[in-house]
């Protein structure tokens, strides 16, 4: 929770948010929603994929402009036509998808869009308090001058955080902050928050993340088809509690299966990147669930990469149902039976101006070509039936840029799922950026692929994902195998093993 004692609900808030509407085409996205910001408040946004927290987001930093409805900071009703206007009223969006630029420096991503930087004139000036903005962020390590393409994705995260708080806003909005983030790089965040919060400025925190949101937030709005349906003091939720509201029902969690049931259909023998991960060999069995298990910079995101041919400097051998494939080449590997979803579905994966159909298809065109023609009525029986698996079924001819995160998600993983030749599924935070409904629908995939008797190997951060959808768990640390666990239970020794790299025995079943 923030130490910092918010205004009491008699004094008047920093921003109110009174009836704001918007609608696309016949969806109505937010219906007279409202809410309130206290000047030093942590302020949690939780919902459904879909449930309307995204385009309230869009409206509160001027990317949207609602139909009906007012937003007021200390009182003055203010227009937000574009973020630039939002900006000048003191509101920074740090979205959930990056915005840094690889090819500048820190400094200079860190100086993007402020008007008082004055880069040109004062350079050394800008140096300095870059080096304090990062210092502040707890990344004392990285050097102003530093291109950015040289930062992983956690630290690029922090960077863009460090940007929009270092603009003076008096309220910052963070939309997923954490969702690409390891435990350690999180409390950072947090720590930042606190500081930003201490300061009296508002902070409306957009999290998928329940727990952290009891943890770090002081109040949640929570929202269900466009509407506010709860808002409440952190203090007197659960998790559960916190669910049954986003939800409306109780969760489901998806039934797991012993593990290694089947035979062997992925054969790994000392594979290695140098200086990404050391030597792993694993047996993976048909109809069983693995997981990598590691904070950001261990490895298993890049294990998975190896495994698909997409490292280039891979050593060893991968093998699957017996068949030696060529590594680094990530045409044998889909030849192969491997099919990869990456944790940059934008980048890596989906088309986003084009269709949901499109896009679940996108793999198959050969399979349904015919002297150079496709076959329509093949095609959209697979195109519906994918869709269904997947829940969007209504939504075939929507573009995937206007879907949720969570919606784009099961597209990405749907996809991969889809392909009849496929034998192992490798997942690289498979439900980065979802909702607590969204991620048990991805379970659900997950699951019914392993029931179908495909090998499914993914990467996590996410210790309760690790928990509850994994059959056997190999812990890594700094590129390193630490452990391997069946029946995992103890996801406090996990990130014990995660973060200190040191084996232990109590987290059930390991050998």
């Amino acid at each position: 929770m923030s130490t910092q004692p918010y205004d009491s609900p008699a004094d008047p808030p920093l921003v109110r948010v009174t009836g704001l509407r918007k609608t696309y085409g016949d969806t109505v996205a937010v219906h007279g929603a409202d809410l309130t910001l206290r000047a030093g408040e942590v302020h949690a946004l939780c919902g459904h994929n879909g449930a309307g927290k995204s385009t309230v987001v869009k409206m509160l930093s001027g990317q949207e402009s609602p139909e009906a409805g007012t937003i007021s900071i200390e009182g003055e009703v203010v227009q937000l036509r574009n973020r630039g206007s939002a900006q000048l009223a003191g509101i920074a969006l740090v979205d959930q998808e990056l915005s840094v630029v690889p090819a500048l420096t820190v400094a200079e991503n860190l100086f993007l869009g402020d008007r008082n930087a004055g880069w040109v004139y004062r350079r050394r000036q800008e140096r300095a308090r870059a080096r304090a903005m990062l210092d502040e962020m707890g990344l004392a390590h990285v050097h102003p001058d530093q291109p950015l393409r040289s930062l992983g994705l956690g630290e690029r995260q922090l960077v863009e955080i460090a940007r929009a708080v270092g603009q003076r806003a008096r309220v910052v909005i963070l939309d997923e902050p954490t969702a690409t983030l390891s435990d350690v790089e999180s409390e950072r965040v947090y720590t930042a928050v606190r500081r930003v919060t201490a300061a009296g400025c508002s902070v409306l925190f957009v999290s998928h993340r329940l727990g952290e949101v009891l943890q770090l937030c002081d109040r949640v709005t929570v929202m269900r088809d466009g509407r506010v349906v709860t808002v409440a003091d952190t203090a007197k939720l659960t998790v559960q509690s916190l669910i049954r509201h986003i939800l409306g029902e109780a969760p489901e969690n998806s039934p797991k299966r012993p593990a290694e049931v089947g035979d062997v259909a992925l054969r790994l023998h000392a594979i290695a990147v140098p200086g990404r991960f050391e030597s792993l060999s694993l047996e993976a069995h048909a109809g069983t669930v693995y997981a990598l298990a590691g904070q950001v910079g261990s490895g298993a995101s890049e294990v998975l990469r190896g495994i698909a041919g997409l490292e280039p400097a891979m050593r060893g051998r991968v093998s699957v149902g017996g068949r030696h494939l060529t590594a680094g080449d990530p045409v044998a590997a889909s030849n192969g039976g491997i099919a990869f979803a990456s944790n940059d579905r934008k980048s890596e994966g989906l088309f986003l101006r084009r269709p949901v159909g499109t896009n679940l298809m996108a793999t198959r065109i050969p399979a349904f070509t015919r002297v150079g023609a496709i076959r329509s009525r093949a095609w959209r029986a697979c195109e519906r039936r994918l869709a269904a698996s997947c829940g969007l079924q209504e939504r075939l001819g929507v573009a995937v840029g206007d879907l949720s995160g969570g919606n784009q998600q099961k597209v990405f993983v749907a996809r991969a799922l889809g392909r009849p030749d496929v034998k192992v599924l490798l997942l690289d935070e498979p439900t980065r950026g979802v909702d607590v409904g969204g991620r048990a629908a991805i379970h659900r995939l997950v699951r019914q692929a392993a029931a179908a008797g495909m090998t499914v190997l993914f990467a996590s951060t996410e210790l309760d994902e690790l928990v509850e959808l994994a059959d056997v768990v190999v812990t890594l640390h700094k590129g390193e195998v630490v452990a391997r666990h069946d029946s995992v239970t103890s996801g406090d020794a996990l990130l014990f093993e995660m973060t200190h790299g040191t084996a232990v025995h109590e987290v059930g079943g390991a050998r």
